[in-house]
């Protein structure tokens, strides 16, 4: 009888080892979500509203239970700062490239996109551009870069087609801070002007350091301009504007991504009446889903959109559609997946390009009316 009753406690233990095993061989596999934006300095709040939308995006996956080749996953956000920073960028690829993460989500810079694409490329790994925007992001034959945002020559190539043939403007005006991101922008826009029989009569440059913008303004306003389209990122942009207005030029302001944000108009002080911005993709509040994301992410994060979080979630969401097609986490699995991949995000359709750029992107207009941005209309298919 002592026997026995030594033996029972053992048997027991024993089962309950049993019973535990398969909970054990069940554990998710670790799946790593790189991502670089940058999280210090002056554009910090659009990396923290970028890295905001791909949080949102792991949140939803583990929610759903996401499984790929019948496996549970747990996502793990993988998150670098590159102060945008061309050398910086990098650097932090280089550290993603070392975490052996699945995917990169990033950059926002199209200045630090560029060079760490470079290196994406060479070690293979495949990134979902949510914010950068230069054309040669995915002109120059790579098989890892996929960008969820229409490009600088659909954004601001529409802007000065309509320019043109729309606001019939006849003396039109450029100034850029000869970052690649306005650089882009500029370069695209004049393209579009001149190939609609537009006439560009000046084009002045700055830098995305200064705050003194007055002897380029004075030398356009010299020449009259109806509309000046200024390719900056903020505060520039913003500077641009407000020392316009203290100048008493008229002509119009159009700006390209970034110009209807909250804290450009903080930037700005009072927005020029008849002011236009092209914004990347459509109006949040256009759609049923869009609309719903805002409310989630204001509820998730105290706090409203700023600009870039839906392109952040859906090129999160990209990645993840295409491991779960190929049913693998390997690059070389699933980029073919991504390549073919079809599907309805918060910003649009997302389909890509042979080159990788966004199929059929969109782009929307703004013009304050009253002192506040209104939709004038979205143009898509670009």
């Amino acid at each position: 009888m002592r026997v026995a009753k030594i033996l029972r406690p053992i048997a027991v233990a024993v089962v309950s080892l049993v019973a535990m095993a398969p909970l054990a061989s069940r554990a998710d596999t670790v799946v790593k979500i790189g991502f670089a934006a940058p999280l210090t300095g002056p554009n910090a709040n659009y990396g923290k509203d970028l890295e905001n939308g791909v949080k949102m995006a792991l949140d939803d996956a583990k929610a759903q239970g996401v499984k790929i080749n019948g496996q549970p996953v747990s996502f793990q956000l993988i998150a670098q700062d590159d102060q945008a920073d061309p050398r910086i960028g990098v650097q932090v690829a280089q550290k993603l490239v070392d975490e052996n993460v699945a995917v990169v989500v990033g950059h926002f810079n199209s200045g630090t996109t560029i060079p760490a694409s470079n290196l994406y490329e060479k070690a293979g790994l495949p990134v979902i551009d949510p914010a950068a925007t230069n054309p040669t992001i995915s002109g120059r034959g790579f098989k890892n870069i996929f960008m969820v945002i229409s490009s600088d020559a659909q954004n601001a190539g529409t802007a000065g087609a309509y320019a043109v043939e729309t606001t019939k403007a006849k003396r039109i005006a450029v100034i850029d801070d000869r970052t690649a991101f306005g650089q882009g922008e500029a370069d695209e826009f004049v393209k579009a002007v001149k190939a609609h029989g537009g006439n560009i009569i000046d084009h002045e440059y700055t830098t995305n350091q200064a705050t003194d913008f007055k002897t380029q303004l004075t030398n356009l306003k010299a020449k009259n301009p109806d509309v000046i389209f200024v390719g900056a990122l903020n505060p520039q942009a913003a500077g641009i504007m407000k020392q316009m207005n203290q100048l008493g030029i008229k002509a119009q302001y159009v700006g390209g991504g970034g110009v209807k944000d909250i804290d450009f108009i903080k930037l700005a002080g009072d927005v020029s009446e008849g002011a236009m911005a092209w914004e990347y993709g459509r109006p949040l509040d256009s759609t049923p889903v869009g609309a719903k994301f805002a409310d989630r992410f204001k509820q998730k994060f105290g706090e409203d959109v700023l600009s870039y979080a839906p392109f952040g979630y859906d090129a999160t969401w990209a990645a993840i559609k295409a491991m779960q097609a190929a049913n693998s986490t390997n690059p070389d699995d699933y980029r073919p997946k991504l390549q073919s991949i079809s599907f309805d995000g918060i910003t649009g359709h997302i389909e890509f390009n042979p080159d990788g750029s966004l199929k059929n992107g969109s782009s929307t207009v703004y013009q304050v009316k009253n002192g506040q941005w209104v939709t004038v209309k979205t143009v898509s298919g670009l």
